[in-house]
């Protein structure tokens, strides 16, 4: 069976479009066509219905879909691990998000620094969006990101990070460690926005309670929404990442909450498909510790 008949059709399958396939392929729009028709003579069956321009998987192209993904994975790592064995570039460009580059970069570069001494390492700081844009446009060469979901980028789970209420040591929760939603309705709220649907969660638990918090403050960064909390203008929900050092020393309290538990931050290493395997294996053997994926902090 012919790689790249596979690879047409995972590609077609994720676009929805023979021509987007071919473009991103680099390839004809009539090249893709007879991959797919060889690959049906190879399967014995069709893998697409087409409807005009409309593309959609046959019941016998959804069974196949999931093995192609993981044939076509399989392949590129393990043409990446013969084509790169020894050969280590001069640069490495790695790309993050806000939090990402405040509170895991600056280990996770050490570690690549000790391990290539030789390597020069170009950090680029942007959203998701822009990152996989840059990724994609071979601008950078890895990225830190919240999630994709794209053919042509290698995904590895990196860690995730819980989010929890945090108060001053001082503040009437700190003592007891735990509190409900109702406990808070009456207090000044702090709100981290940052876009993703991670947080999005805690809008919609907001949104069920008869009396939402007080929100009083919306901040677009990390550190400053931290830092109103330990001035004591309110309280607020917050990674566990950005937070290790204050709690380490008793200026910020962690009070749990159980309709929030299990929401967290996930951050995902990516790469195009088949490349900078040596390190990714270096950065991902330096990602926090994680008990069934659970940062541990």
């Amino acid at each position: 069976m012919n790689i790249d008949n596979i690879e047409a059709f995972v590609y077609i399958n994720h676009y929805g479009s023979f021509n987007k396939a071919a473009e991103v392929l680099y390839i004809s729009q009539p090249t893709v066509t007879a991959r797919i028709q060889s690959l049906e003579r190879e399967l014995d069956c069709r893998v697409f219905d087409r409807l005009g321009k409309q593309v959609h998987l046959t019941d016998k192209g959804k069974q196949f879909l999931p093995y192609a993904q993981q044939i076509l994975q399989v392949y590129q790592s393990g043409k990446h691990q013969l084509q790169a064995k020894g050969h280590i570039p001069n640069e490495l460009r790695i790309g993050s998000t806000v939090s990402v580059s405040n509170y895991l970069m600056p280990q996770l570069l050490h570690r690549l620094k000790r391990k290539y001494p030789h390597i020069t390492i170009k950090l680029t700081t942007a959203s998701t969006d822009l990152l996989i844009d840059k990724l994609k446009a071979k601008e950078i060469d890895l990225a830190f990101i919240r999630k994709v979901v794209n053919p042509a980028i290698q995904t590895y789970p990196f860690c995730e990070d819980p989010i929890s209420l945090y108060v001053d040591a001082g503040h009437r929760l700190a003592a007891s460690g735990r509190a409900t939603l109702q406990d808070i309705r009456f207090e000044t709220l702090v709100f981290f926005e940052c876009g993703s649907l991670d947080w999005m969660r805690l809008h919609r638990v907001f949104e069920s309670m008869e009396q939402p918090p007080n929100i009083e403050y919306h901040v677009d960064n990390l550190e400053t929404a931290k830092k109103l909390v330990l001035k004591q203008a309110g309280i607020c929900f917050l990674p566990a990442l950005s937070v290790q050092e204050e709690v380490a020393e008793g200026t910020l309290i962690r009070v749990d909450i159980a309709e929030t538990e299990g929401i967290s931050l996930r951050t995902s290493l990516i790469s195009l498909n088949g490349e900078n395997a040596e390190f990714i294996e270096t950065l991902l053997e330096a990602a926090p510790g994680k008990v069934d994926n659970r940062l541990i902090v």
